[in-house]
């Protein structure tokens, strides 16, 4: 395969990147631009912000575990030792180099050049020309502190990040940041994924962990339940506000309490389980978890809709997660109304931000969301942005319009990163130019007023002030 000629190809990124005319250009720079960025759900390593990593080259922190770009480079017929395989860092790069300007039209291309733009100030278009000497800047700019973990976030005027932790980790390195001098709050989020695999291989090895960690004996449902409360109990004190969960879609199912201590004690003694007795297990699991969110004062998070590792075959060369996962086609509002409706009817409803996989999906969220807006609390359940497929501009515009239209688009949180990469913050502006470009298309059209000041203000809310009021990371 011969590479495209890349020689007139030019720097997309600019001041007015995505931004259409005057309005959504006013919005961006006088209103979103220079807001903080408060990343309340992101996999960054919390041992690489506490020991204040710096990367060897760019290989290291921008193309190793990037699922985006591996598939990418796969469909591009790339082999799989130039991507997670035996490959030089310097070869697995030019071989993403190859790749870009094969992107084009996938956010791919936008995402790379912005990031090589906003952390290295690099402004050529990423090609195999270019690759060697990008290659060679990017690397001797790595050793400069600006650009070692806490470099980089503190130049992305990052605020407050939230990392994902499982129940059983000792949250070590989030209580060493606590104790530097690290101005940016990092904090913990409580993932219980694995509370909820009672039909695996490995649920009673986890079972025994979660067991030493909350020092508590677990033998029956009480036994867990006390195990669990001592953990989100431990993760409180040590700063965290959020949990999450990555589900194909909510538990929601009956259940009662006897029969599911039964199923638990038969879990324990490796008994196999009917599909109905699981399902009865994780929907009163899934609601002890959020009555006790609730007791705390936290927001629960939940990411639905993901079929994960459907390559078996890859993934017994290579290992789970490593990016054959897709948009499923699960059935999700009839589940989603039983578990909102057993929480609120006896008031243990938490703060709630639901994120969809299926944009077929959009409507169906956005008005599930205004069932159990009460009034107590601003956006009190939120229609979360743009998730995982979807956090690319048609994929942000499609949420917001849905949201827009069925609810209080005002009261929107904002963007997250849900990324493993420390490069990943500019997904923040990219977010804040497409709102901003979405809102100055409407005032060009006619269709809202030209009050800037006031539509500045709610560019500015969802860019930045909403979370922060929702999330409260003071208290």
């Amino acid at each position: 395969m011969q590479p495209i000629d890349p020689s007139n190809m030019k720097s997309i990124i600019h001041e007015d990147f995505l931004l259409t005319n005057k309005f959504s250009q006013r919005l961006y720079h006088d209103y979103a631009k220079n807001q903080p960025i408060i990343d309340y759900h992101c996999h960054l390593p919390p041992d690489e912000i506490a020991t204040n990593k710096r990367f060897d080259n760019i290989t290291q922190v921008w193309i190793n575990g990037d699922h985006y770009k591996w598939r990418a480079m796969r469909t591009l017929g790339i082999e799989e030792k130039y991507i997670t395989g035996s490959a030089s860092d310097r070869e697995k790069f030019e071989k993403w180099a190859l790749t870009v300007p094969y992107t084009l039209r996938n956010p791919l291309y936008h995402w790379t050049h912005l990031e090589l733009y906003r952390y290295f100030g690099i402004d050529q278009p990423l090609n195999p020309d270019t690759s060697g000497q990008v290659f060679d800047k990017t690397m001797e700019m790595l050793q400069h502190p600006d650009l070692s973990t806490q470099g980089m976030m503190r130049n992305m005027n990052v605020e407050v990040v939230c990392t994902t932790d499982d129940p059983t980790d000792d949250l070590q390195h989030h209580m060493a940041m606590q104790n530097d001098d690290f101005e940016i709050s990092v904090r913990p989020t409580f993932r219980p994924d694995k509370v909820f695999s009672i039909g695996s291989g490995e649920f009673t090895s986890y079972i025994d962990n979660l067991s030493v960690k909350a020092k508590t004996e677990i033998n029956d449902l009480d036994g867990l339940f006390t195990a669990l409360e001592k953990r989100v109990e431990f993760f409180h004190q040590n700063g965290c506000r959020l949990s999450d969960h990555g589900l194909q879609n909510i538990f929601g199912a009956d259940f009662r309490l006897n029969d599911v201590n039964q199923t638990f004690g038969k879990a324990l003694n490796g008994s196999k389980l009917s599909p109905e007795e699981e399902a009865a297990y994780q929907a009163a699991v899934l609601h002890q978890l959020s009555t006790l969110y609730h007791k705390y004062g936290w927001a629960q998070q939940f990411h639905l809709g993901a079929l994960r590792n459907n390559n078996d075959r890859m993934i017994r060369e290579i290992g789970p997660d490593t990016g054959f996962d897709s948009i499923g086609d699960f059935p999700q509002a009839q589940n989603l109304s039983r578990f909102f409706n057993r929480l609120d009817s006896s008031n243990h409803l938490p703060k709630t931000i639901l994120y969809n996989l299926n944009p077929a999906d959009n409507e169906v969220f956005a008005t599930m969301v205004g069932n159990y807006n009460d009034g107590s609390i601003k956006g009190k359940v939120q229609f979360g942005s743009g998730w995982w497929f979807l956090d690319q501009k048609d994929g942000m515009k499609r949420q917001m319009n849905a949201l827009s239209n069925m609810g209080l688009i005002s009261c929107f949180i904002g963007m997250l990163t849900d990324s493993r990469s420390f490069l990943s913050y500019p997904r923040h502006e990219y977010f804040r130019r497409v709102l901003c470009n979405l809102f100055g298309q409407d005032i060009e059209r006619g269709e809202l007023p030209e009050d800037m000041d006031w539509i500045g203000k709610i560019i500015a809310d969802i860019s930045y002030f909403n979370a922060r009021e929702y999330f409260d990371f003071n208290e």
